[in-house]
């Protein structure tokens, strides 16, 4: 039994008895990059459930899950940032946030020049979203909005 069945017959069985995974027919376009990597803005966008300690937390104790999203700063304190998520333990990420949200891998790249520079900002989902409409309806496409708005070239996407 694959991890997807594992997963799926746990959300059936706790939480949403009719629960399936969205399927897509056919995978996302290849995009390739347009400038040299020395000269990419790069964001990133995690489904680890980092959120900056200022923010409020995402919810919990909703069956249908948390499609909202966290903005975070680029310059935020490395102990400034939290997790919440309920698809796994996150007491031992808590130990190296690195493992969701790879921020000061970001910033070691960009101080190295192996990358031109990271956003202002980078964005956080919940990765537990069973209930998919207001993710693809509404909050996806709002980041998507706001990553075109800061002329992001490449975005590092980091699932939990």
């Amino acid at each position: 039994m694959s991890f997807a069945d594992v997963e799926r017959d746990f959300i059936r069985s706790r939480i949403l008895p009719e629960f399936d995974w969205v399927v897509y027919s056919s995978p996302s376009n290849i995009n390739p990059l347009r400038k040299p990597r020395a000269q990419l803005r790069v964001a990133m966008v995690t489904t680890g459930g980092v959120y900056a300690a200022s923010d409020p937390p995402f919810n919990l104790k909703s069956k249908i899950g948390d499609p909202s999203y966290r903005e975070i700063p680029s310059e935020v304190a490395w102990d400034q940032l939290r997790l919440a998520h309920i698809g796994y333990n996150t007491r031992k990420v808590s130990e190296d946030i690195n493992c969701v949200f790879p921020l000061q891998r970001l910033r070691e790249l960009e101080n190295e020049g192996i990358m031109g520079s990271i956003n202002h900002r980078h964005f956080s989902f919940m990765g537990y979203i069973p209930i998919v409409e207001d993710l693809l309806q509404k909050t996806a496409p709002e980041v998507a909005q706001k990553l075109l708005a800061d002329d992001v070239d490449l975005v590092l996407l980091a699932p939990a």
